[in-house]
Order: C-alpha cells, then sequence, then structure tokens
C-alpha cells in the first residue's frame, strides 16, 4: 500500500484543521490536527510546565510512529510553524525522514490568509467545536496577535524552503472544499 504524509502549514485561524477534515472526507488519509494532542495535555499540565511539552511531544510522536509503519493510507497533520525559527524545520523534517523511511509520500502545504479574514476564522463553530483552549475568544484574538508579531508564521513569496512537493495556497477567499479538492489533485493523492 502506498502511504502519504500531508502536513498543513500556516498560522492561527488559517483554516489548517478545517483543511484538513475537507481533505481526510475525499481521500483516504486519517487527520491528526495539533490542537488533538494540546487540548490533552492541558487538561493535565500547564503549559509553562515541562510535563506540558513532554506528553505533547510524546503523543505525537507516538501517532507519528504508529501511522509510519503501520498498514494506513496515511496522515494529514496540521502545524503551526515559526519560518524564522531553524529548529521548526529541523522538527518537520524529522517528521518526514520517518515517513520516507517508511516508503511514504510527503507533500507540504501552506495556507495563508489575510489577517482579517483569520479574525473571523477564530471565531467560527467548528474551530470552537474541536479546540476548547481557543473558546476564551479575547484570550485567543489577543494570543494570535502576540504570536504573529513574535513569529513569522508564513513564507514569504518566493523563500527557498528545505521541503520537496510543497504548495502554499491563499485561501483567503476559498471554500475548505476547494482547498483540499487542489491539494488532492496537486499531491495526486487517492
Amino acid at each position: 500500500m502506498s502511504k502519504t504524509l500531508v502536513i498543513i502549514l500556516g498560522p492561527h485561524a488559517v483554516g489548517k484543521m478545517t483543511v484538513g477534515q475537507a481533505l481526510a472526507e475525499i481521500t483516504d488519509l486519517r487527520l491528526f490536527h495539533n490542537h488533538m494532542s494540546i487540548e490533552l495535555t492541558r487538561k493535565l499540565f500547564a503549559h509553562a510546565e515541562k510535563e506540558w511539552g513532554i506528553l505533547n511531544e510524546t503523543i505525537r510522536k507516538t501517532v507519528f510512529e504508529l501511522f509510519a509503519r503501520g498498514d494506513f493510507a496515511g496522515l494529514i497533520f496540521t502545524y503551526m510553524c515559526a519560518f524564522d525559527v531553524q529548529s521548526e524545520f529541523v522538527y518537520l523534517q524529522n517528521v518526514i525522514d520517518l515517513f520516507r523511511s517508511n516508503g511514504a509520500k510527503c507533500c507540504m502545504v501552506e495556507l495563508c490568509a489575510d489577517f482579517e479574514e483569520r479574525l473571523a476564522r477564530n471565531k467560527s463553530e467548528n474551530r470552537l467545536l474541536h479546540k476548547e483552549s481557543k473558546r476564551d475568544l479575547a484570550w485567543s484574538e489577543a494570543e494570535m496577535r502576540a504570536t504573529s508579531e513574535k513569529y513569522r508564521l508564513n513564507s514569504y513569496d518566493g523563500e527557498p524552503l528545505p521541503f520537496e512537493n510543497y504548495l502554499k495556497i491563499d485561501n483567503t477567499a476559498l471554500p475548505p472544499t476547494e482547498v483540499a479538492r487542489m491539494i488532492k489533485e496537486h499531491f495526486d493523492i487517492a
């Protein structure tokens, strides 16, 4: 069985999870959005506690290993990448290397959207349903603004990136189903 890993990158509320859900509906891939581990971990530990990071990474590593080595069509993983932090690329490359060493095709998708559109999406019913930690909208919006000022959460146009099979989509005005179709067709995903 051929296997595929799709990593969807982008800033807060750009639509990573929603596009991942739509892509999972039209492919045989399963979705592991980043808040699946975050929401569980935050129920046990405060974000500032070292155990938070240990548990979150242990969950993710286990999921990656099970899907990379198991008899699955593949995995969609969503991740907010700081493009100005080199360790982010090392982390993502380790995930890619794990899947590639198990015969998977690896595809990177970066989503970008206008900040005002992302602020509106931050309040969406689907986001709040699946991301309990985002339900405090005042905190969530403040966190979006602070993180966006601290890190560069999208690549520059034409910036050389260390990934093969890379696609960048401005989804400001595109529905998730259309973005998912574009990804499926671009990478020829079953």
